[in-house]
């Protein structure tokens, strides 16, 4: 029986699994003394997209029933732009009645034991038509003027910002644009990304600077009307002045009520203004449903120039670098010496980071407390060091498929111990409708294998059910409702997803690297730019800190990420390094790094003569970034380094400090070595793998996404007496086949072919169960030639009729008609016994377009979604006739072909409407199109054999 779990219930059930939906294993029910409960925590979530807040009561709870019998165990609620001819129907984004419908969402979540976290903003980033200019993001802008002594300067001190206006998808004049962006009524259809007006800026700063190193501040002796009045002294001097602009970016993708400025995120007062909305509207509502509030990446910056000020800059700079930025404007601005600019840029950068961090992030969780929530954030994207952002949130959330891109957040959650990392799963995949159940897998996997325990779909959109097919859309999605046609087959996704996630969210990372982040490099290289954006997939990382990143996860080692703030909560136990929630790690790799803060460098050294080994790539740090205390902090961190007295090793040098040791090396597989860190086999077949630590002993996600089965003896960690591997699909699990190599290593015996996932659970103790088994041809085959009835389940556009063939091919060549049709068809055959001598039956499907469930005498076995398809049976479970049901099911492709063809419009939404994730496939509106595609492969093509295998 599934088992609510409420918002702070992160103690989960203890699973270990199996995972093989390209089943070739018996199935055997009756084993379940070892299978966890399962929660609404551990089943998968999805963002719920609400357009234009245009819902009902009725279908609110309809949509959530359907997600429900599914096998989601929560939502997001996310309000976004709105569905044309639906404008009579639209919610206004934080009213009474929005709250209202919130309200009744959270009410049936209860009801359905569904948990509903809700995303601050309709669309993102942060904002609305409330953030004024006051809270609206800002730039900075600067003009140099030059004076020899006795001069005045003639002209004004101004600049003038000029206009801009960036719109989705369309052409927009400025001249269309009222001042403020709220008094306009038309947001929805004019889709604004980035507006500035043209107006004169405020001047915030003016400093005069001469050729002596002389400063004067003269932002006082500025008239309101730009007139300087002052007279340059003896000498020659330039003149920075410093302006507050308004960076523009709108609020993307919002819904009505929504649109709008998005906020300063270094200010404090922005983000309680902004929040402020829902108190006010929240007031009198039972929200105490909600378990998390969202914010989706960082994106401010993805248009004309970046939002890299704030009101306070000057202030919040000299609180925390501890000197005054505006004595320091040519080197701000690169104009100074190149040392003097990349240390006060780097300075500038950290500014930034910890603004984002305190301002911000920490202002907002702090507030979600309020109504005993908590946050889940996307920290990808922000001008910051993303990990301390991740660490302070209370679940850090990924997205994409970058392996280093993900790590970032689950290395913060695993250092800082968070119970939950989420990711924001299979974005956009591939085209729309294209998006197999296979791919979506693989996607799921990739997350599983990078330290991910909590997945949250994108997505779902909320649909009327009187709506015509195929519903309402979200444009960078796979579409995971009820319209797609492989809606009931993704049930038994979710199915594996909760399975795999009950057991990595019993567990603790069982990573032995920690690599160090080095920021302060990155920040301190100059570019064009004032900001560093990281967490990105075009992420600008140290040479050698992308290498040994590449090479731990080719090779195999285990690994997390870590900032200098982590760091520094760091302790260590019998020469083990502690992180929160008493997760370990065995070694600090230094990348080659130029910079490094003198208390990290303390840090380290305070680490290993408390027993740590910390190892340095290629060489020792070489200096302290910055300019706070530049000479001092230089001296001091010399001083410490001297302690650093290197003894010749082969290929290597050390120095033992106190219980522990500093390592510096050019090859670091040697060196690990010494401490016993080695890389797992498991990575030198091509699989995908996590190992964790668990209450009963060390466990493995093992996934195979490479182009070959693997087949035989793999050596990982001995982490008990004994080892079961689990199924989840088929409830069935055994004990592994091991080989005791020595105290530390076993051998394991696994078959794993193309899309399948295996866990491995070590035991303390023998487990009393038979031993799994793996399965080989026993040579006898027999292919079903005989007369298939195909017959059509459900779909469209219209409901073919059946009919019988002795040919198996895809459907669509069958007729004009079944060309564009999406759907499920049952292909059932009847066939005698094989009377085949073998152990078990194989059935194999062969060619399936694209998934299918497969019936034997009635009776439901699997189901199957690739990329093959084939499950072995109980010899037993054949009678001496027998009927064989597959249920085929293609995807929404065919009939979208079909609607584009015909002109039959379903890209019906406001601002992005319907967009293509690639240009061919754009159509003259600049909108998705499908009318170009030849129908898709469809149903099951085959053969289909029944092959005897026997247990290996």
């Amino acid at each position: 029986m599934a088992k609510i779990i409420s918002r702070f219930g992160y103690l989960f059930i203890l699973l270990t699994v199996v995972v093989t939906f390209l089943s070739c294993n018996v199935i055997n029910k009756g084993q379940e003394d070892l299978w966890p409960e399962v929660n609404n925590i551990t089943k998968p979530w999805t963002r719920w997209w609400w357009h234009g807040s245009a819902v009902a009561k009725d279908d609110l709870k309809s949509n959530m029933e359907e997600l429900s019998k599914a096998g989601f165990g929560g939502v997001e609620v996310t309000a976004i732009y709105g569905v044309k001819g639906y404008e009579d129907k639209d919610i206004k984004f934080l009213t009474p009645r929005w709250m209202d419908m919130l309200e009744h969402t959270l009410n049936i979540g209860k009801e359905l034991g569904l948990g509903v976290d809700v995303a601050n903003a309709s669309g993102w980033p942060f904002g609305g038509p409330w953030i004024s200019d006051e809270d609206a993001c800002k730039n900075v802008r600067y003009k140099v003027y030059k004076l020899n002594s006795g001069e005045n300067l003639k002209e004004k001190i101004e600049f003038v910002q000029e206009p801009l206006v960036r719109a989705v998808r369309r052409k927009v004049d400025i001249s269309e644009i009222k001042y403020p962006i709220s008094a306009n009524p038309n947001l929805q259809e004019l889709a604004l990304d980035q507006v500035r007006f043209k107006r004169s800026l405020p001047l915030v700063a003016l400093m005069a600077f001469n050729d002596k190193g002389e400063k004067i501040n003269l932002t006082d002796k500025v008239e309101k009307d730009g007139k300087l009045n002052w007279t340059a002294p003896e000498g020659q001097w330039k003149l920075y002045a410093v302006f507050q602009g308004w960076h523009g970016k709108m609020v993307e993708r919002a819904g009505r009520g929504g649109e709008g400025n998005v906020i300063d995120h270094f200010s404090e007062k922005a983000i309680k203004h902004f929040l402020a909305q829902f108190d006010n509207n929240a007031k009198g509502k039972k929200l105490d449903g909600i378990r998390a509030f969202f914010n989706d990446s960082y994106e401010v910056d993805d248009a004309v120039g970046e939002a890299d000020w704030t009101p306070l800059m000057f202030e919040e700079f000299k609180r925390l670098r501890g000197y005054d930025l505006r004595n320091y404007l040519p080197a701000l601005f690169g104009e100074d010496t190149e040392e003097m600019n990349s240390r006060v840029i780097s300075d500038y950068r950290e500014t930034i980071s910890d603004l984002l961090l305190e301002r911000f992030t920490k202002a907002w969780k702090n507030w979600s407390r309020n109504y005993n929530a908590i946050v889940r954030n996307q920290a990808h994207g922000s001008p910051a060091n993303v990990l301390d952002l991740y660490a302070v949130s209370d679940i850090p959330e990924t997205e994409g498929d970058s392996p280093l891109r993900i790590k970032l957040a689950s290395s913060a959650g695993h250092v800082a111990g968070k119970k939950l990392v989420s990711a924001e799963a299979a974005t956009w995949l591939n085209e729309h409708f294209l998006s197999t159940l296979s791919d979506a897998k693989k996607n799921f996997d990739r997350y599983f294998a990078n330290g991910v325990n909590h997945l949250v779909y994108h997505g779902t959109p909320y649909s009327p059910f009187s709506e015509e097919w195929p519903g309402r859309l979200f444009y960078a999605s796979v579409h995971f409702a009820p319209t797609n046609t492989w809606w009931k087959d993704l049930s038994a996704v979710n199915e594996y997803v909760s399975v795999c996630q009950s057991f990595l969210q019993s567990s603790k990372p069982d990573n032995e690297i920690l690599l160090y982040y080095p920021v302060y490099d990155i920040w301190a290289k100059r570019d064009g730019t004032l900001l560093k954006h990281f967490g990105t997939h075009r992420d600008e990382l140290t040479k050698d800190l992308e290498r040994l990143s590449e090479y731990f996860l080719n090779e195999g080692y285990q690994f997390d990420f870590v900032s200098d703030r982590l760091l520094h909560n760091l302790t260590v136990e019998n020469n083990k390094i502690v992180a929160g929630n008493s997760v370990s790690y065995k070694v600090i790799v230094v990348p080659e790094t130029d910079y490094m803060p003198l208390n990290t460098l303390n840090k380290l050294i305070e680490l290993a003569e408390e027993g740590a080994t910390v190892i340095f790539s290629n060489n020792l740090p070489k200096d302290v970034p910055g300019l706070q205390n530049l000479n001092e902090n230089r001296e001091v961190f010399k001083k410490q380094l001297s302690k650093v007295n290197l003894q010749p090793e082969e290929g290597y040098g050390i120095c033992k400090l106190g219980k522990g040791k500093f390592i510096v090396a050019d090859s670091l597989s040697k060196v690990l070595g010494i401490i016993n860190v080695y890389p797992e086999n498991l990575a030198d077949e091509g699989l995908w793998f996590n190992r964790v630590m668990r209450e009963d002993g060390l466990c493995y996600f093992i996934s195979n996404w490479s182009e070959k089965d693997v087949d035989g003896w793999i050596r990982i960690r001995k982490g008990g007496n004994s080892a079961i591997l689990f199924d989840p699909v088929n409830r069935k699990y055994g004990k592994a086949k091991i080989k005791i190599i020595d105290d530390n290593y076993a051998g394991v015996y696994i078959d794993i072919k193309k899309g399948e996932t295996l866990i491995l659970q070590w035991y303390p103790e023998a487990q009393n169960t038979e031993e799994y088994k793996f399965y080989k041809s026993a040579g006898d085959t027999l292919t079903l030639n005989g007369e298939w009835q195909i017959k059509f389940i459900n779909g469209g556009p219209v409901l073919p009729d059946s009919f019988m063939t002795n040919n198996l091919k895809s459907w669509t060549e069958y007729s004009d008609d079944l060309k564009w049709f999406s759907g499920t068809a049952s292909y059932s055959i009847a066939f005698a016994n094989s009377g085949f001598a073998s152990d078990a039956i194989m059935i194999e499907l062969g060619k399936v377009c694209n998934s299918a469930e497969v019936y034997l005498n009635g009776e439901k076995i699997t189901t199957l979604i690739g990329p093959e398809f084939h499950v072995i049976i109980d010899k037993n479970k054949l009678k001496d006739e027998n009927i064989l049901e597959v249920r085929v099911t293609n995807l929404m492709a065919n009939r979208i072909i079909y609607m584009d063809k015909n002109g039959i419009n379903y890209k019906k939404f406001y601002n992005i409407n319907f967009a293509a994730r690639e240009r061919k496939n754009l159509d003259e509106n600049g909108l998705f199109t499908a009318k170009n595609w030849e129908p898709l492969e469809s149903g099951l093509i085959g053969p289909v054999r029944l092959i005897g295998v026997n247990v290996k």
